[in-house]
């Protein structure tokens, strides 16, 4: 795309970035003014997703920036459609911002584009790890995937994946005719590649946006899909959700955009919980209110950004460890050293002991 423009493939956020490289700190916070972007949107299928999606391309176009909705996914012929689309556009950009850099969508468009300015935008769990993958010439894999053989459709896909990822590494930075690589994301990111300038999301724009919010006397419980990506065990999710709803006074539950209808009417009925599916990202639900004195949440994203997005509030967040009992047979050997560390490294947050389900 062209400069100055971006989407889910591409997307920039005005306003909310600190950048340091390799470890030092840029002391100027003030960011300078947004150029007008073009989101590209990668439609996915789920509903709830879309409906999140539909909503911030309208919140996109008031802040003027123009939305560009592909659909993706949407049978056989989509991506050869999408990506012949897309093709002249990404041949002519000169900076290119990205969401999850493991989709293999976005590393397939990461091997049309010839823009020397890549930036990944992404808030989620994965950038973590995605960052240390980079660092460590590693192949770009999930955390929550079991380590293996890789499948078929892993070995097919296995040159894209490769090329985007040295699409994403820095070179020939100092010469000015170099790639310039940028991770903004409000996740903690110890192990800093060389070359790559970090961004660091305070959430300012979110805040100047919305709120404060309205509190409620009550706690909110955060739910997570770590039962549909095959980490947690469904009865034992269940058992410590209403543990720890009864143990702090609980009476909504945020569902995750990815859990199913059947786990939550389950939830709903055996907890007695009200679940509520935001049409919005849980940053802005939050900052708009009404919001519980009290957020609960397991090891997830939030735990990190909720902090930011309530600033200036006296909203508390409370992280509650996963149990070792509480994964799958089938989880990977990584998943339960992961999730301790998204806990561990989150800041702001009071840490809750583990939930023993009666």
């Amino acid at each position: 795309m062209p400069a100055g423009r971006a989407g889910r493939f591409g997307g920039l956020i005005p306003a909310q970035s600190r950048r340091r490289a390799a470890g030092r700190a840029d002391a100027d916070d003030k960011a300078a003014p947004a150029p007008r972007v073009t989101f590209v949107v990668l439609s996915p299928t789920d509903p709830m997703t879309r409906g999140q999606l539909r909503r911030m391309a309208e919140l996109a176009r008031e802040e003027g920036h123009e939305v560009r909705w592909e659909e993706a996914r949407g049978g056989a012929t989509a991506p050869f459609r999408t990506v012949g689309g897309l093709r002249r556009l990404l041949r002519r950009a000169e900076r290119v911002v990205m969401g999850d850099p493991f989709s293999r969508y976005v590393q397939l468009l990461l091997t049309i584009t010839r823009a020397r300015d890549l930036v990944v935008v992404d808030d989620g769990t994965a950038t973590m790890e995605f960052v240390a993958q980079l660092a460590r010439g590693e192949r770009l894999v999930r955390w929550h995937r079991k380590g293996g053989r890789l499948s078929p459709r892993d070995l097919l896909f296995a040159p894209v994946s490769a090329a985007a990822r040295r699409r994403l590494t820095p070179e020939g930075s100092g010469s000015g005719r170099g790639r310039r690589v940028e991770v903004f994301s409000a996740m903690p990111i110890d192990e800093i590649p060389d070359g790559v300038v970090v961004g660091d999301n305070d959430f300012a724009w979110t805040r100047a946006r919305f709120g404060p919010p309205r509190l409620t006397s009550g706690a909110d419980l955060v739910g997570t899909s770590l039962v549909e990506t095959g980490v947690v065990d469904g009865d034992r999710y269940l058992d410590a959700v209403r543990a720890l709803a009864e143990a702090h006074g609980a009476t909504r539950y945020f569902a995750h955009r990815r859990e199913s209808a059947d786990k939550l009417h389950r939830l709903a009925v055996e907890t007695g919980l009200e679940v509520v599916r935001p049409d919005l990202p849980l940053e802005l639900i939050a900052r708009r209110g009404p919001i519980g004195r009290t957020v609960l949440s397991f090891p997830s994203t939030v735990v990190h950004t909720l902090p930011r997005a309530l600033a200036g509030t006296p909203v508390r967040v409370a992280v509650c460890d996963i149990d070792p009992t509480w994964l799958t047979a089938t989880a990977s050997p990584r998943a339960q050293g992961f999730l301790s560390g998204v806990t561990g490294t989150a800041r702001d947050v009071h840490r809750l002991a583990v939930v023993s389900p009666a």
